[in-house]
């Protein structure tokens, strides 16, 4: 079976179109397809900050499809085996964490790329490769469709920015605001004037070259704010973040109307 292997995600991204995107925490299948199923544009499978493994990633990756959606995967480190692991599950594109310098960019091209490329270890048996049933097709265009994104986290990166920005087949940056504010000592503080200085100055590099720009947004409302700035592509909820407010809130009214019921009762 030869099916064509298209990345719609990253032909947008290069016209450097908007894009909706949200966490996926959980480890879940099930989360997967609710949220492919709630018409987001990428899910990025998180394998640095959750719980999910290959086995895991790779059922996530067959729910996304199913609803036609795209996923996309960060990575645990910017490592040969992991990246080729991933890839192998399907994902249609990558987001290599903490890169700090052109040749760590490189390198993190090259271990998702096949030869002559990259360093990317083939075989026809994956997922990706239709488990031998769309070899001919994925391997010919893989290099060419899939996506691949470093993370700025560190003012070292930000200083080496202008030469990671040479890396060829390097697709776009995502900026990882709460590692960057940690690296400045400013743990959280996001909102700082120092640690905004520091995401402005990529801004300048990034929204004027024909690489796209991603990060984290609060909600809709900020990314609507992000993506008046020059942004490409916004993490805007995570299923295990937004279940875990809406929790909270849930169980916090529930208790406020207990309280009021009990406040009633006094009076009476």
């Amino acid at each position: 079976m030869q099916e064509e292997y298209f990345n719609d995600v990253k032909s947008r991204l290069k016209r450097k179109e908007k894009v909706s995107c949200a966490w996926l925490h959980m480890a879940s299948n099930v989360s997967a397809e609710i949220m492919a199923n709630a018409g987001f544009d990428v899910l990025l499978i998180d394998a640095e900050h959750s719980p999910v493994d290959y086995q895991t990633m790779l059922s996530m990756c067959q729910a996304i499809k199913a609803a036609g959606c795209v996923p996309f995967a960060r990575a645990p480190w910017n490592d040969l085996i992991s990246l080729k692991k991933i890839c192998d599950c399907g994902v249609m594109g990558i987001s290599v964490p903490y890169v700090n310098t052109a040749e760590e960019a490189r390198e993190a091209v090259r271990r998702c790329k096949y030869p002559p490329f990259g360093i990317r270890g083939i075989a026809g048996s994956p997922r990706a490769a239709g488990y031998g049933m769309n070899r001919g097709g994925y391997l010919q265009r893989a290099n060419e469709q899939n996506l691949v994104m470093v993370a700025i986290e560190t003012v070292e990166g930000i200083d080496n920015l202008p030469e990671i920005m040479k890396t060829e087949e390097l697709d776009g940056i995502f900026i990882g605001p709460m590692d960057l504010s940690t690296s400045m000592g400013k743990m959280g503080q996001i909102s700082s004037p120092e640690v905004q200085e520091q995401i402005r100055r990529i801004e300048e590099i990034v929204v004027p070259s024909d690489k796209f720009l991603a990060t984290v947004a609060n909600d809709a409302d900020h990314a609507r704010t992000l993506y008046d700035r020059g942004y490409n592509l916004l993490v805007m909820m995570s299923d295990v973040v937004d279940l875990s407010k809406m929790a909270h809130k849930t169980v916090q009214n529930f208790r406020e109307y207990l309280a009021q019921e009990a406040a009633r009762k006094e009076e009476s």
